[in-house]
């Protein structure tokens, strides 16, 4: 590195001159900014028009309940059913103009293979009016009773 300035007499400079050092790390600076891919995604989001009356006004959907109990059962309305009764009525449901909302509430002790086999199902229904309800049941996480227990 270059030492600048100092005393005529011989002796050894103490500082370094840093401004090379600056130069070099503004110029990787720069070069790093250039490289850096600019973002180019989006995600598109359809919002609602404003001067459009809000849909709950306009159109009052029938709702249907589906719900998976701790023994495995499902029930459609408070019906028990199985899984092609279920499939049967979704596919009935898309039908009716407008398609009724269909709330899916699982319950907190139902086994997680049969909620994600009814989740398949609606899935492969064809249903666009799907929503969840009762989350607010999981909002605090708590294990079963005598789970964990040491035997």
């Amino acid at each position: 590195m270059a030492m600048s300035g100092g005393k005529d007499d011989g002796s050894p400079m103490m500082e370094m001159n840093t401004t090379p050092l600056i130069d070099v790390m503004l110029v990787l600076l720069i070069m790093f900014i250039i490289t850096i891919p600019v973002a180019t995604h989006a995600v598109n989001i359809d919002l609602p028009n404003p001067s459009a009356p809000p849909p709950e006004t306009v159109i009052k959907r029938d709702k249907n309940k589906v719900v998976v109990m701790p023994d495995s059962s499902i029930q459609w309305n408070g019906t028990p059913m199985d899984e092609g009764q279920l499939l049967s009525a979704l596919q009935a449901t898309l039908a009716i103009k407008p398609e009724p909302e269909l709330q899916f509430q699982p319950d907190p002790q139902a086994p997680y293979d049969t909620t994600a086999r009814v989740l398949k199902v609606i899935k492969g229904s064809g249903v666009t009016a799907f929503g969840f309800v009762g989350n607010e049941q999981y909002s605090e996480f708590t294990k079963a009773p005598g789970a964990g227990a040491a035997n």
